[in-house]
């Protein structure tokens, strides 16, 4: 049996399952201080015998297994868990633990279990309350100094487009364009309650389709997987496809691309994706000792 944590800014998902992916007990915890989420966390698992758990955590977070800080929480926009240890929190279990991103995880999960099953180069990305970006490459989730922090590329605004962007760090990255806080912000309104105004899902295209363009040039993935409460709304995917292929002007010439409704897809799995994989971490972490990726 294994534990699983798909670590949100807003709520925490977790859950025990097995090794093929299966779920057996799930519930959802809302994403509040340390102090008061732990003790509700570290409850679920009581009695349930796990051997490893897996946690996709929001970040950023320190993903050197080698080094003190492994699992701890950096200069996150959720100030109450900066500095916050995800390996630390579980000492007492005496259990193998397994972290990385929660969207990397949710990028695993599709590829193991999910739309992207078979292929070696993938990304996933999240565009909720913020945007969040999953990459697989070469058959490894990527890491490098830390982890992909692609959500914070710069995008040209678009013309007309005077709204400054609300990310704290660089207003006119993806996150600050287009997040769901950066929706709300700028029309003051949430989503929801914008679906009938085309204007705000063609500019909401646009930028989405500027970083997959981005995204396709640096990381030449074989499948995007767009997923996040913002991507419920369906009328998107058919304009991000046709701005995408827009911004490419013909530059890269792949049969993928050619396919193109088959390239950028939704999520799969019926949003447990980030939870399948992390699942899938734990299960790695307790058959050979070591991290995917």
């Amino acid at each position: 049996m294994l534990g699983a944590i798909e670590a949100g800014g807003t709520k925490m998902v977790v859950a025990v399952g097995d090794e093929q992916g299966n779920i057996f007990k799930f519930t959802q915890i809302s994403t509040t201080t340390p102090k008061e989420t732990m003790p509700q966390i570290l409850d679920f698992f009581k009695g349930s015998d796990i051997n490893a758990i897996g946690i996709g955590a929001f970040g950023p977070v320190c993903l050197d297994e080698k080094g003190s800080d492994y699992g701890r929480i950096g200069s996150s926009p959720k100030l109450e868990w900066v500095g916050f240890s995800w390996s630390e929190a579980f000492d007492g279990m005496k259990i193998p633990v397994a972290i990385d991103t929660d969207v990397n995880v949710a990028a695993l999960g599709e590829v193991i279990y999910g739309c992207a099953q078979g292929l070696s180069d993938v990304i996933y990305i999240t565009i909720g309350t913020g945007v969040g970006v999953g990459v697989y490459l070469g058959g490894r989730l990527v890491h490098g100094m830390l982890h992909p922090e692609a959500g914070h590329i710069l995008l040209s605004r678009a013309k007309g487009d005077d709204f400054e962007g609300n990310c704290p760090y660089h207003k006119n990255c993806f996150e600050g364009l287009a997040a769901g806080p950066a929706i709300k912000m700028r029309y003051g309104k949430e989503a929801k309650y914008l679906l009938d105004d085309n204007y705000v899902w063609e500019l909401e295209a646009d930028y989405i389709a500027k970083a997959l363009m981005q995204y396709i040039c640096c990381y030449s993935p074989k499948k995007i997987i767009l997923g996040g409460g913002v991507m419920n709304v369906d009328k998107l995917f058919p304009m991000i496809r046709e701005k995408t292929l827009e911004y490419m002007n013909g530059y890269i010439r792949a049969k993928e691309l050619e396919d193109i409704e088959n390239y950028i897809v939704p999520a799969g799995l019926g949003g447990r994706q980030g939870i399948k994989g992390a699942l899938y971490l734990a299960k790695t972490k307790r058959t050979d000792g070591s991290r995917t990726g």
